[in-house]
């Protein structure tokens, strides 16, 4: 019978614990909820209100807004210089380009003038010039 009576309170101490193990289960089920129900009556005050218990989030959406926009202002002022600087460059090429172009113009012309002293300089040895050129070379 003793065996009998171990068996009754070790069933009732097991039963006695089950119970108590599923107060304290309910207890942190309500307790949970209770704090969900504080959290979206929070944000429902806030979207009501515009204020309330998240000005803290506010506070961040505001930051990021601002930085994305700090971001933006580099971004476009930074493609404004590098346009400016694409301009002044492609004016000084501008610029250097037509300076070359004269000077090899130039260049051209006395080498071509250099070419036809040294033809009529042959043509008068050879006696090939006409008599136009003979009679300039005498003056």
């Amino acid at each position: 019978m003793a065996s009998n009576d171990l068996s009754y309170r070790t069933g009732e101490a097991k039963g006695q614990a089950q119970a108590k193990t599923g107060q304290a289960m309910n207890t942190m089920k309500d307790k949970a909820q209770g704090t969900k129900d504080k959290a979206s009556e929070m944000m429902a005050s806030k979207d009501q209100t515009g204020g309330g218990g998240g000005g803290y989030m506010d506070k961040t959406c505001e930051t990021t807004q601002a930085a994305k926009d700090k971001a933006a202002a580099a971004a476009e002022a930074t493609k404004e210089k590098a346009s400016q600087v694409a301009e002044s460059g492609k004016e000084t090429a501008e610029a250097g380009k037509e300076k070359t172009g004269g000077i090899m113009q130039k260049t051209g012309e006395q080498v071509m003038g250099m070419a036809q002293g040294a033809a009529d300089a042959v043509k008068h040895t050879l006696g090939m010039a006409g008599e136009d050129a003979n009679a300039k070379r005498d003056h």
